[in-house]
């Protein structure tokens, strides 16, 4: 076992998602609104002019039958991708480049979405679903509109067997175990097991475990709410 409380589950197809949208005045039609199984978006079919087709996460609001674009000058509607440097401030994006040309990283999950609050120099700001104010540079690329499916967060599993087709076994509590297991395991009766940690001793209320020394940490304007 490599990984533990994970195993089992339905089999999955992965679909190729296009985070980078690099065709650029390529104009594009939704063909389809598709679940996926490996993310809690859903995502867009679309086709290009010349027959290629790609799936890219679907914004909130996307319809099919609808024209795409990824451009340095397109409209600023939903589903379009522009560079931020050509964004309105104010603007909600999402599927947000940290590297030029990388694909998008930041805001891909359901119901998520960054705002472009101001600009500064090659640099925008961008509040992040957490709260952090990050600069970005405005040569990356973002979607306007928010990720769709946004009740995913209100789905109620209901019982032990959906959580296994989705390939969650079951979990056991540290404090339910013997100490050789872990470290809040042991103790007679309902032993609380002293200060909350991880099963290799790591501290897991609050202790800060982000490497000060990373090279994005001076683009960070404010951290996220505690």
């Amino acid at each position: 076992m490599t990984v533990r409380q994970r195993g089992g589950g339905h089999k999955r197809l992965y679909r190729i998602i296009d985070f980078k949208r690099n065709r650029l005045d390529d104009p594009a039609s939704v063909l389809t609104i598709e679940y996926d199984p490996n993310r809690s978006a859903r995502i867009a079919l679309i086709q290009y002019g010349d027959g290629t087709k790609s799936y890219i996460i679907a914004p909130s609001g996307l319809q099919v039958g609808q024209t795409i674009i990824s451009s340095n000058s397109a409209a600023p509607e939903v589903g379009n991708s522009l560079p931020l440097g050509a964004l309105p401030i104010g603007t909600i994006v999402h599927n947000i480049e940290l590297t030029p040309g990388k694909g998008g990283q930041l805001a891909r999950s359901a119901g998520t979405y960054a705002q472009l609050v101001a600009r500064e120099g090659k640099y925008g700001v961008l509040k992040l679903p957490s709260g952090e104010l990050r600069m970005v540079l405005s040569s990356a690329r973002a979607t306007v509109g928010t990720v769709s499916n946004n009740s995913h967060m209100n789905v109620t599993i209901g019982k032990a067997g959906r959580s296994r087709w989705l390939g969650r076994r079951p979990r056991v509590r540290g404090v339910a175990m013997n100490p050789i297991d872990h470290p809040m395991g042991g103790g007679e009766g309902r032993a609380s097991g002293g200060q909350p940690r991880s099963r290799t001793g790591l501290l897991a209320k609050g202790k800060k475990t982000r490497n000060r020394k990373k090279q994005s940490e001076r683009l960070i304007i404010s951290r996220r709410k505690k």
